[in-house]
């Protein structure tokens, strides 16, 4: 069964053994995570002009507004501010910065009514990151730009965790995934998505679920191999939020982390990893305790052209 912790006062190392246990924590908005979400707020406000972009969706082409996140989201990404404020982040909840490594942070966007749930607006199926080559350490953290209801935020399904289930995790590698479903054309699928996106291969039950609603800037913590989903949007209003992902290389070097249960997936995103002070990558004999050698057709690091 999963505990919610809100604004715990937990250590991070302590915060992790018990996200690696199953539970989820929840923060409050705070002055480092109001910042992040502003300058957020100001990049999306700029890039749908004079539009509400909460509203965007209903007075716009889907092929137009495609066009318009596959230029914000890139932008975001990789705008130095972002790791800037991300790393405020980190060091306010208390983590070590020379021992915590994040991946860039990402920004989601998640349409209402079915108007655009593919490519740059993937609405997520239920799914472990796990499944998609990230390591059982992984920590994600997620928070909202804008105000969040039930009804479009994020489910997790806790009857799921530590309980195996089948999946085609199998079917992906990480490196040829880098290498054939990343980057620009992804905003070219509008009606259908090709990817090989790790899913569920039997019937799950989605009920219980928990969706934690937190206001704009709140912080949702949780570990990657917790099976979570997209609440279908029926809200009237487009969910914007940031994630991203964290290890600390203490839990890297002794192989630390949540159960492994059902993850067949090969490949690894452990070089993806920046460290908090300086921005270097994991040393190659750590990744080394993770990768398997299936890099021969794929790219073991994405780098976006832009």
């Amino acid at each position: 069964m999963n505990t919610v912790y809100f604004d715990s006062p937990l250590s991070d190392d302590d915060r992790r053994r018990a996200l690696f246990d199953g539970q989820l924590f929840v923060y409050s908005p705070r002055k480092s995570t109001l910042d992040f979400i502003a300058f957020a707020r100001e990049l999306i406000r700029e890039a749908f002009a004079p539009l509400d972009p909460e509203t965007a969706q209903f007075e716009m082409p889907v092929e137009r507004y495609a066009e318009v996140l596959a230029k914000m989201k890139p932008g975001f990404i990789h705008h130095p501010e972002s790791k800037r404020h991300l790393t405020n982040i980190l060091r306010d909840l208390g983590a070590d910065l020379g021992k915590t490594y994040f991946d860039v942070p990402k920004m989601r966007s998640s349409t209402s009514d079915q108007y655009l749930t593919t490519g740059i607006a993937y609405a997520w199926h239920p799914h472990r990151d796990t499944w998609y080559a990230a390591p059982q350490c992984q920590v994600n953290w997620w928070l909202p730009i804008f105000d969040i209801t039930a009804d479009n935020g994020m489910a997790f399904h806790p009857a799921y965790w530590n309980r195996a289930v089948r999946n085609n995790s199998s079917d992906f590698n990480y490196y040829t995934w880098n290498q054939q479903s990343r980057g620009d054309h992804v905003a070219k699928f509008i009606k259908a998505d090709p990817r090989p996106l790790p899913r569920a291969t039997e019937a799950l039950a989605l009920d219980p679920q928990v969706r934690l609603v937190v206001p704009a800037g709140g912080l949702v913590l949780f570990s990657g191999a917790q099976m979570h989903s997209s609440v279908p949007n029926t809200s009237g209003r487009t969910r914007f939020s940031i994630d991203f992902r964290v290890v600390n290389r203490d839990d890297v070097a002794n192989r630390q982390g949540a159960p492994r249960v059902d993850e067949a997936c090969t490949g690894t995103t452990m070089r993806d990893y920046l460290r908090g002070t300086d921005l270097e990558r994991l040393p190659e004999d750590l990744v080394a305790l993770y990768d398997d050698g299936t890099a021969a057709d794929g790219k073991l690091i994405y780098e976006h052209k832009g």
